[in-house]
């Protein structure tokens, strides 16, 4: 293929023209249709796109054109991937490294396969493979600790990542993976924070950063930044940037605050996730939005300029370190005041962010101490609940079931201080049983690291029961008819989860930790109306689980009144969430830019 066609369609791509390269390209293709490179240039532009259909055709006729080619194989495999052929997809990898055992991108496809198939057995194996091949690629360093993440060996994806980065420091998206797995740790908070900072140390800063002191408030001086509004009352042109606006946990905590905006209030959003005209929040969400931007095809210098080009006072940051966060992006300061919320349990340590969004619960006084941001109280709770559409009615397990603990939470979460707890609850409760539903219970690997570890305090592994998968969200809710007392995670609670269980009239316990990611629920809790489920200590944790569990009568009361109890709280009030979210942001603003506050 013409390298210049090649390297103008994806500097087009990256810079916000895909479309553009798109029609180019389709151009060159119709000029030649047997020709394999454009043919396959064609199909991965499509996929870009999110047009996986089109992409399949194209990658497909790629690989007819030139079967002899083990990258057009590749390429077709990670495109039937995306479009959830699993097992197609794996097939066709084992083929290609059968014509190119040294393929390291082959292998990290076969990685990325078998962890959609729940294998993390194999994904590790084939991680193994790749880094035998390519030691320090590090995309595939990091796709191989998640596949150890997967299979319940934690530790050992902690240590592979902290090994690269003594080797690699400046490799910041790996950095930023090993900070998200940090948060599932009791480790010293002094030492995540400094881990923070280090990734924040690691991003290259752009000129209008060079003098900005870590951890303080600080606007740019670009082209692009806004005049300061007159005073408190003027209007804000508000971004928010998230891969998450979609059918996620975080879309289900932003409605409340995009939908009850003030009107002189304009939010443009920037979404970093394919489009999906079939996914109903993503669709509610875009309505809800002023502008709306597609950028998951853009580079970080495309969406710092795009950012710049809206002109905006404030950009809320909903991913920190988690999947499909932009933070990369930020480190030049695209927007005079930028703000951390919602969809991160820590600080980002990224310089140019100035605030995070908290409760006086979640990061009480002192905690400014292990933020690189600074920290505006969002009391009484740092989120508000929008509940699932058509949920279903509450209802009581069968009166003749065992008492039943679950946990609906992601399995990393469930670690050696949260089987500790959960088992001296499961021990003070005689035939009681522990449902748990994540889909890495899917993985037998997985599911046996989680029954070893219960075995070994004490619990048989036939008094507890793993789930991978409910068919769709109905059923997934429907789960909890089966669940009489919900046991939080610790030192990571839950967040969705938590607000699933109460909505399904189901008690939440959980203990009340140290930080942030450790306190979240005893903030849903209080914002529900119901403290007395938050414990000091373990001790106070099993006591409490260990009555309610007990008491059939009670639970029975509860779930037949919790719901309305709930759609009455503050976790639920979208009006004075947003009213206070909104006038939080309005404070940031002013703060930050040295507007009196009015």
């Amino acid at each position: 293929m013409p390298s210049d066609l090649w390297n103008r369609a994806m500097h087009d791509a990256e810079t916000g023209r895909l479309q553009e390269a798109i029609a180019n390209v389709r151009m060159r293709q119709r000029l030649k249709p047997k020709d394999p490179e454009v043919t396959e240039l064609l199909g991965l532009l499509l996929q870009r796109a999110g047009d996986l259909e089109q992409s399949l055709h194209y990658l497909q006729r790629g690989v007819e054109l030139l079967p002899g080619e083990p990258i057009h194989h590749h390429n077709l495999a990670t495109a039937l991937l995306a479009a959830g052929r699993v097992q197609q997809a794996i097939d066709i990898w084992k083929r290609t490294l059968q014509m190119a055992p040294q393929l390291e991108l082959a292998w990290m496809g076969l990685l990325n396969g078998y962890l959609e198939a729940g294998d993390s057995t194999k994904a590790i194996e084939a991680g193994e493979r790749g880094l035998a091949c390519t030691p320090d690629w590090p995309d595939l360093v990091a796709n191989h600790a998640t596949a150890l993440e997967r299979a319940g060996r934690l530790e050992e994806a902690i240590d592979a990542l902290e090994r690269f980065l003594e080797r690699h420091p400046g490799e910041h998206l790996l950095r930023s993976n090993l900070l998200l797995l940090l948060n599932y740790t009791s480790r010293d908070r002094q030492r995540i924070r400094a881990e923070h900072d280090r990734f924040g140390a690691s991003l290259p800063l752009a000129p209008a950063m060079a003098n900005l002191t870590h951890g303080k408030a600080a606007l740019t001086s670009g082209p692009h930044e806004p005049p300061a509004p007159a005073d408190a009352r003027a209007p804000l042109r508000i971004g928010v940037l998230s891969s998450d606006l979609r059918s996620h946990s975080v879309g289900f905590f932003v409605e409340a605050f995009m939908r009850e905006r003030p009107t002189d209030v304009q939010l443009i959003a920037f979404s970093n996730a394919p489009p999906s005209a079939s996914d109903p929040v993503m669709q509610r969400l875009r309505a809800l939005s002023t502008r709306w931007h597609d950028v998951a095809a853009l580079g970080d210098q495309a969406l710092d300029a795009l950012i710049r080009s809206e002109g905006l006072h404030l950009l809320l940051e909903l991913n920190g370190h988690t999947a499909g966060g932009r933070l990369s992006a930020l480190a030049g300061k695209p927007a005079p005041v930028i703000v951390s919320a919602i969809g991160y349990p820590n600080t980002t340590g990224l310089p140019s962010i100035d605030w995070r969004l908290v409760d006086s619960i979640t990061d009480p006084e002192g905690s400014e101490a292990f933020c690189s941001e600074r920290l505006m109280r969002l009391d009484p709770c740092f989120l508000c609940y929008t509940p699932p559409d058509a949920a279903p009615e509450p209802a009581m397990p069968p009166p003749d079931a065992a008492i039943t603990f679950g946990s609906f939470n992601n399995a990393s979460k469930i670690g050696p201080e949260t089987v500790a707890l959960w088992s001296r609850v499961l021990l003070a409760v005689p035939g009681s049983r522990l449902l748990l539903k994540s889909r890495n219970l899917g993985d037998p690997a997985a599911c046996a690291a989680l029954q070893r570890r219960f075995e070994q305090s004490g619990v048989p592994a036939e008094r507890i029961e793993p789930l991978a998968f409910a068919k769709d969200r109905q059923h997934h809710l429907q789960l909890y008819e089966r669940v009489h007392v919900a046991l939080d995670t610790v030192p990571y609670n839950g967040t969705t989860t938590t607000c699933e269980a109460l909505w399904m009239g189901v008690p939440v316990v959980t203990a009340l930790g140290d930080r942030h990611a450790a306190r979240v629920s005893a903030s849903l809790l209080h914002a529900a109306g119901f403290p007395e489920w938050v414990a000091n200590d373990a001790d106070a944790f099993v006591r409490i689980a260990t009555q309610l569990a007990t008491d059939r009568s009670r639970l029975a009361s509860l779930r037949g009144s919790m719901r309305s109890r709930l759609a009455a709280s503050p976790l639920l009030d979208a009006s004075g969430y947003a009213m206070r979210f909104h006038a939080a942001l309005r404070q940031c603003w002013n703060l930050s830019c040295g507007a009196a506050t009015r």
